[in-house]
C-alpha cells in the first residue's frame, strides 16, 4: 500500500471511530506495522495543522484521536450552546478533582476530603462517563474505588495523566498546597476544582 492511501485510510478510521485508536489498532486492520502507522499519523496531524484545517489530530494516553480545531471553539460553542448549559456542578468537579489526582479513591476517602457527602456528584460523574468503578479496595465492606475514564482524557484534553497540572491533593477538607493562584492565596479543594471547566471550556452549574 502507498503512503497517500494509508494516510487516506488512516483518517477514515479516525473519522469514523471517533474515539481513540492505538497504534496497534490501527495497524492490524491496515495489516501493517506500527511503525509505519506512526509515521504516517504524524504526516497527517502535520498536514492538518499546516493547512489549518478544521479538524486536528491529537495523542491521547498512547493512541490517537480527531477533535476540532482549537481556533474555533468559539463556533462549537454556539452550536452546542445547550449542551454547555448542562455543564457540571461545582460539587462534580471537586469530587472528579479529587478523583483525578488521588486515583484510585473510595467514596469515603473523597468525602474525607471534601467534608460533605459526595454521593450525587459520584453517581452523576459516573453517568456522564467521566469516572468508573475500577475495583474494591481490600479492606472491611470492600468499599469501591473510582477512577477517571478515557472519556475524562478526551473531554478535557489531556493525553495521559501525567498533564494534569502538578497539585498535591492531602486529606484535609478543602486544602491543596503547592498551587498558587493569581491573588497570591494557595487554593483549597474548590478553587482547583475550578481550573477543570476551563480545559473543556464548560461551565457551571449552580446545582448540585
Amino acid at each position: 500500500m502507498d503512503q497517500k492511501k494509508l494516510i487516506s485510510m488512516i483518517e477514515t478510521l479516525l473519522f469514523s471511530s471517533g474515539d481513540r485508536l492505538t497504534l496497534t489498532r490501527m495497524a492490524d486492520v491496515l495489516e501493517t506495522d506500527v511503525k509505519t502507522v506512526k509515521y504516517a499519523v504524524r504526516i497527517l496531524a502535520d498536514e492538518l495543522q499546516a493547512q489549518e484545517r478544521g479538524i486536528r489530530i491529537r495523542e491521547i494516553d498512547n493512541g490517537y484521536q480527531m477533535h476540532s480545531a482549537p481556533e474555533n471553539h468559539e463556533a462549537i460553542a454556539r452550536l452546542y450552546e445547550v449542551r454547555r448549559k448542562q455543564g457540571l456542578s461545582q460539587a462534580c468537579y471537586e469530587v472528579l478533582s479529587i478523583i483525578a489526582y488521588k486515583q484510585p479513591v473510595t467514596r469515603i476517602q473523597i468525602e474525607r476530603i471534601r467534608g460533605t457527602a459526595s454521593d450525587s456528584a459520584i453517581s452523576k460523574l459516573a453517568e456522564k462517563g467521566l469516572i468508573w468503578a475500577s475495583g474494591r479496595l481490600d479492606a472491611p465492606g470492600r468499599p469501591i474505588l473510582y477512577e477517571t475514564t478515557q472519556d475524562f482524557l478526551r473531554v478535557f484534553g489531556f493525553a495521559s495523566l501525567k498533564d494534569l497540572p502538578i497539585i498535591d491533593i492531602i486529606d484535609v477538607p478543602g486544602m491543596i498546597p503547592g498551587m498558587v493562584l493569581p491573588d497570591g492565596h494557595e487554593p483549597g479543594i474548590r478553587d482547583a476544582a475550578e481550573t477543570l471547566p476551563e480545559y473543556a471550556g464548560l461551565n457551571i452549574d449552580s446545582a448540585e
